[in-house]
């Protein structure tokens, strides 16, 4: 299985390091791993603020705030390259839920990943209970299978 990702920073509230973009690759290759998506995938992926994704959260969605991931799929193959889409991560709401929920700010980035990599794949959670419970599952399995497991007290 290989694995090209585009990067993109449109923000500034927090560094984007070499470690911060091998963790979302690490996540987007687990999910892909865990999915049994075999060959060359490829996906984009945006680093932005709260302001930024509220901006395309309005465009796209109609939704006057912002959210901390959203996912476009594209669900196109190519020349037996898988396009995935885009991925468009808020860093700064991810530092904030990451203290909100009691982990870390890689762990919450890596989360946000997985969750936003099942969507390019087809997967939803909006439509009933049911398929909100599989995502769940999927990304509590793909995320604890990355040892980022959610510590309890």
């Amino acid at each position: 299985m290989t694995l090209r990702i585009y990067f993109e920073n449109m923000q500034e509230t927090e560094r984007v390091t070499y470690a911060l973009k091998m963790l979302i690759r690490e996540a987007i290759l687990a999910t892909l791993r865990y999915e049994d998506k075999q060959g060359h995938s490829e996906v984009s992926v945006t680093f932005t603020d709260n302001e930024g994704i509220a901006a395309i959260n309005r465009e796209y969605r109609e939704i006057d705030a912002p959210t901390d991931v959203l996912s476009f799929p594209l669900f196109e193959e190519a020349g037996g390259t898988r396009m995935l889409g885009d991925i468009v991560l808020s860093l700064e709401k991810c530092r904030a839920q990451a203290a909100e929920f009691g982990h870390s700010f890689e762990r919450e980035c890596a989360f946000l990943t997985v969750h936003s990599t099942l969507h390019l794949l087809g997967y939803d959670h909006v439509n009933g209970e049911e398929e909100e419970q599989d995502m769940r599952e999927r990304q509590t399995a793909i995320v604890n299978g990355m040892g980022l497991a959610v510590k309890e007290d």
